[in-house]
């Protein structure tokens, strides 16, 4: 039982609102069809519905508003605009993904593309899909989670007469399961069609709730189209035969040399024309729609009442005012370890960025060999003076710009809000995903400069340094940083690009103001700072323990380290801010 009691967008400055104390019910085992010309406010409401605008009402699914069910997406499906998904991700992929952000198990998604019927296009990328497939696809995600209400603005949009078809005998199917599902269209026809109950709305306003019979009777009307070169002819023919033969036949006509009987059957015109010698090149059976049948209210209650209608159902009069509905921030994934995943390699970026890093590092490396002004260190990391950065940082550092750059340009977890969760489950998700990744690049850029200068220079040139340790950890810290403020970039400034800007900040200004601040009055403090931390923290732990963790002060309190560190504080920072303004916002 879907119930919506009392919705009421808040109006933008100069408009009136687009949904005005709307109130209606969606019973279980029936499809119910939210109808109105465009504009009439039937997103509006859905929006309302599902928590998505700001405004007055409220919305119970069995019971429950949205915003107390554990688990949406297994009670309420939605389907709202197109797939947010990236173009290059496969429609496989895409619901694979999903899956994971909505806790079911992944065969879901191959039985649902057998469903839809894309299963012999799952491996075709979403950018390729065509509108009456995308749909499709929306559709399959709206049914991931096998739920009890489907919520669907305009299903059929962009599909072929067949997949109307198709689509209209799940609805039916759904709801013969006991199911919920409330649908919105324009045409009338279609509603009559596929819905239980009709409920038509103008103006953000309820006009009548009605039965598809009670609906039928008193809105559409068959009628028969006539296409002729000699409709005026025709026309005054069958208006004559009708009035001789004392039946009530109605002709309209139309642009185009076309007429509407109403009241006469297309054996009767065709007869007339052939007695008459006028040639018809239409004559076809159709259900026409006669508009508006009024609007319930006062003067209207007893009129709906006698066509069958249902009385809204809703508050009383002498009743308070309805809640106010916030605007609620999407919830996370429940699997956000194997959704990030899904995400980072349901796409070729990833492996695009990893064997560029690795081709320019191996090239790099063996540049610094031949001029013999590098150290090994350098030479090894692919890392010249002239770059900020060493290649394996920057590919750290723009795969976790993306992870929340893509996050935001392909909202699929927020696709209706156009925002992404800032939920401690997926940034810590993200965080060990990107940590991961800046780990396996830095050890390959690493073994790739390695076997370059192997094949090429022979093994002599390599050899292992006495302080590997705190190399091996600051390369690591600096790989693993370097993703981080990308990550950390992108999640505050929404784009992919503020990600990288963060990366290239801490070399460029970060570094050289902590050298300053260094050379400063307080130079012997800093410099004594990792000594000084390490008598404080761990007077005794056992000697390896104490050996790592001093190589770890040793790297923070080094310039590079102490800017990296203080750069990643700042984004946590404002990350948090963010986070908490934008909770406060909804």
């Amino acid at each position: 039982m879907l119930q919506a009691i009392g919705l009421t967008s808040a109006p933008r400055r100069g408009h009136t609102a687009a949904v005005d104390d709307l109130t209606f019910e969606a019973p279980p085992g029936h499809v119910t069809a939210l109808l109105g010309v465009p504009g009439a406010g039937k997103t509006a409401a859905l929006r309302l519905m599902l928590e998505l605008d700001a405004g007055r009402g409220i919305t119970y699914f069995r019971g429950r508003p949205l915003h107390r069910i554990p688990n949406p997406a297994r009670e309420v499906g939605v389907l709202l605009g197109d797939v947010p998904g990236h173009p290059a991700r496969t429609a496989r992929g895409q619901l694979r993904m999903l899956c994971a952000a909505a806790g079911v198990p992944v065969s879901r998604a191959d039985e649902l593309l057998e469903t839809v019927g894309l299963s012999g296009l799952r491996d075709r990328r979403i950018g390729a899909l065509s509108p009456g497939m995308d749909r499709m696809l929306a559709l399959a995600s709206a049914l991931l989670g096998d739920p009890h209400t489907l919520v669907l603005d305009d299903p059929a949009e962009g599909l072929a007469p067949r997949e109307r078809e198709w689509l209209h005998g799940l609805l039916r199917e759904r709801a013969a399961r006991g199911g919920t599902v409330l649908c919105t269209t324009d045409d009338p026809r279609a509603a009559a069609r596929i819905a239980d109950r009709v409920v038509t709305i103008d103006g953000g306003r309820l006009v009548a709730d009605q039965s598809v019979g009670d609906f039928s009777r008193t809105r559409l009307r068959p009628r028969v189209a006539v296409r002729s070169p000699h409709a005026a002819r025709l026309a005054v023919a069958v208006s004559r035969e009708a009035r001789e033969t004392r039946r009530a036949v109605e002709v309209i006509a139309e642009r185009g040399g076309r007429l509407s009987v109403y009241g006469a059957t297309c054996a009767e015109i065709g007869d007339t024309a052939f007695r008459h010698g006028l040639p018809v090149h239409r004559l076809a059976d159709e259900v026409a729609d006669t508009g508006l049948v009024g609007s319930v209210g006062p003067e209207g209650a007893a009129a709906g009442s006698e066509r069958g209608e249902r009385p809204p159902v809703g508050r009383a009069a002498d009743a308070p005012p309805p809640a106010p509905i916030r605007r609620r921030p999407a919830r996370g994934p429940l699997q956000p370890v194997r959704y990030e995943l899904r995400r980072l390699l349901g796409v070729g970026t990833a492996t695009v960025v990893m064997a560029a890093v690795l081709v320019v590092s191996a090239g790099l490396s063996l540049l610094l060999a031949r001029s013999g002004h590098a150290q090994l260190p350098r030479t090894l990391a692919a890392w010249p003076s002239l770059l900020p950065l060493p290649p394996a940082a920057m590919g750290a550092g723009l795969l976790g710009a993306l992870s929340f750059g893509d996050e935001f340009r392909y909202p699929a977890l927020a696709s209706a809000r156009g925002a992404v969760p800032c939920r401690l489950g997926l940034l810590m998700a993200k965080l060990t995903v990107s940590a991961g990744g800046a780990l396996v690049l830095a050890t390959a850029s690493v073994l790739a400069s390695a076997a370059a200068l192997h094949l090429v220079h022979g093994g002599d040139l390599i050899r292992i340094p006495p302080n590997s340790i705190f190399l091996g950890v600051s390369w690591v810290g600096l790989a693993v940083g370097s993703a981080w403020a990308g990550l950390l970039g992108a999640g505050v400034f929404r784009v992919a690009t503020a990600g990288v800007a963060a990366v290239l900040a801490v070399p460029v200004l970060v570094v050289p103001l902590v050298r300053v601040v260094a050379a400063g009055e307080g130079v012997g403090a800093v410099a004594g700072l990792p000594d000084r931390l390490r008598r404080l923290l761990w007077p005794y732990w056992p000697h390896e323990a104490d050996r790592l963790l001093a190589v770890v002060v040793r790297v923070l309190g080094h310039p590079v380290g102490a800017a990296l560190s203080l750069s990643l504080s700042v984004l946590v920072c404002a990350y948090v801010f963010t986070g908490l303004r934008g909770r406060l916002r909804w």
